[in-house]
C-alpha cells in the first residue's frame, strides 16, 4: 500500500470558501477513481506551523493505482482548480504501507 501526503500553501487572497472547495474536490475523488483505498483531507488547525492550509492524503492499493491516479484527468482538473485559487507551494511525500 502506498500514501501519499501533500501539503498545500495558499496565496493571501485565497478565501476559507475556497479552501473547503478544494477539500470538497479532493474528498470526492474516492468514488471516481479504482484503486483508492483511503482519502482524507483537511484545514490546518495548528497554532504554530501555519504556512501550509491545507493538508491532502490518499491511500492507494499500490504504486500503479498511484500512477494512475496521478495521470487521471478527474485529478488533473482538481490540480487546476488548486493553481486556480491561488497555490503558492506544496509539499508531497509518498511512503510505503
Amino acid at each position: 500500500m502506498i500514501q501519499r501526503i501533500v501539503l498545500v500553501k495558499f496565496a493571501e487572497t485565497t478565501t476559507q470558501e475556497q479552501l473547503v472547495e478544494v477539500l470538497n474536490r479532493f474528498k470526492a475523488l474516492e468514488n471516481v477513481l479504482t484503486g483508492i483505498v483511503e482519502i482524507q483531507a483537511g484545514l490546518n488547525v495548528a497554532e504554530r506551523n501555519k504556512e501550509y492550509q491545507v493538508m491532502l492524503m490518499a491511500r492507494f492499493e499500490d504504486q500503479a493505482a498511484l500512477d494512475a491516479y496521478a495521470a487521471n484527468e478527474d485529478h488533473q482538473a482538481v490540480a487546476a482548480y488548486i493553481r486556480e485559487v491561488g497555490r503558492v507551494d506544496s509539499i508531497g511525500v509518498d511512503i510505503e504501507l
